[in-house]
């Protein structure tokens, strides 16, 4: 038995508050990792062929564009987790992944009968979002006890001004998010490409995460807290620009929020990519 209890403290953690990421975190991110890459092959990579290869069928090939990029920074911040020695480093966008999963896990209960019960995805997919919306807060909530929140003197701080901004920004994104998940309609209507209710509540769960963890990672003044989620983000819209240029044919180019959601996209690319060289070359 106390041998038993000597290997659960190892894997779960003591009270010390050492700011060190646990060994069942850690495992947790490479249990995580293999579903994402898969998904990111087909969804980003064949994202005319859902029907053959994913547990439902995405029309028009923007969306699994956006679900696969998504799910390729994803498998960059699991990776990082699982290699990475500070928690404070990985912990803000736990936030935003537990909120995105618990959408995925409703959307899915939502929209039952979209699903293609007879793919083996299907079973994958039902197991990933039945699973994670408990145990992402769980290893959250779990590991956040090591972390003291101590500044180091020299560490490098996020400008109040961007710290406001990606607050702001965080906050607007993810009431939108919740509004549209909720009710989809008036997005159908005016989004740039054409989307049905089931893949507005999928990309409002997206717009979700990107909210939650820009809310909450301006919580933290320290760069370190934002510096893996910026790498994320750096990846997952750069992905869905290239996105956009593969399949801009699924683009309304009269609808002028075709140019504000493209627009946004690139010029919210540019500001962290000079955020992100400006805090390293400090």
């Amino acid at each position: 038995m106390g041998k038993g209890k000597s290997v659960l403290r190892r894997w779960v953690g003591t009270p010390a508050r050492d700011g060190q990421v646990l060994p069942i975190t850690r495992w947790v991110a490479r249990f995580i990792i293999p579903f994402l890459a898969a998904a990111f092959l087909v969804l980003y990579g064949l994202p005319d062929q859902t029907t053959k290869y994913f547990a439902w069928t995405i029309r028009p090939e923007m969306t699994p564009i956006v679900m696969g990029a998504g799910y390729g920074a994803g498998v960059y911040f699991f990776y990082r987790v699982s290699t990475v020695d500070e928690w404070h480093t990985v912990a803000p966008v736990f936030l935003g992944i537990a909120t995105f999963t618990w959408l995925m896990a409703i959307a899915t209960v939502l929209h039952w009968g979209k699903f293609n019960h007879s793919h083996f995805t299907f079973d994958l997919w039902v197991f990933l979002y039945a699973v994670t919306p408990v145990l992402i807060p769980a290893i959250w909530a779990l590991n956040r006890r090591t972390d003291s929140g101590e500044l180091a003197g020299s560490e490098p701080r996020l400008p109040q001004a961007v710290r406001v901004l990606g607050g702001g920004i965080g906050v607007i994104v993810t009431a939108s998010a919740i509004v549209l998940f909720v009710a989809p309609d008036p997005m159908i209507g005016v989004w740039p490409w054409t989307v049905s209710p089931f893949t507005a509540r999928i990309l409002a769960g997206w717009f979700a995460l990107f909210g939650v963890v820009n809310g909450v990672v301006v919580l933290d003044p320290r760069w370190s807290a934002a510096r893996i989620l910026v790498q994320s983000q750096i990846l997952g819209f750069t992905l869905v620009l290239i996105g956009v240029v593969r399949v801009w044919d699924n683009f309304d180019p009269s609808n002028v929020l075709t140019w504000g959601v493209v627009g946004g996209m690139t010029l919210y690319l540019i500001a962290i990519l000079s955020l992100y060289i400006g805090m390293e070359t400090r």
